[in-house]
């Protein structure tokens, strides 16, 4: 009895180990293979580069920590191009498969009075 509890709970601790680490937030700029992490900056230029260079064929990647990840479904890229965004998804041989894509907006800054007040 005490051999299939302690099983039981191993096999559960690994079950929820895995669905743990299968997904993942990643918060980067969307670029192209093609200029890679020269767009690590969200910006207008870049994202009349990265359509441009889309457009000519080249595939989305994500800048995350400095490098340049190649993504898929590429579709769900397409409208982020040159923004920061934040991707939900799982890295696996170097390509991170996306879950969910979603903008990531600019937070207002605290002036240094109201972090005193505090």
């Amino acid at each position: 009895m005490i051999k299939k509890s302690m099983m039981l709970c191993l096999t559960v601790i690994a079950m929820c180990t895995f669905a743990l680490a299968a997904s993942k937030t990643y918060v980067g700029t969307v670029s192209d293979e093609h200029c890679g992490a020269k767009h690590a900056m969200a910006g207008d230029a870049a994202t009349a580069c990265v359509k441009k260079c889309a457009a000519g064929g080249a595939k989305y990647t994500l800048v995350y920590r400095g490098k340049a990840y190649p993504v898929e479904p590429q579709d769900m890229f397409a409208e982020h191009a040159g923004h920061k965004v934040k991707v939900t998804g799982e890295l696996k041989a170097g390509t991170i498969t996306a879950t969910n894509v979603e903008m990531v907006t600019a937070k207002a800054k605290k002036s240094k009075k109201s972090k005193m007040k505090m």
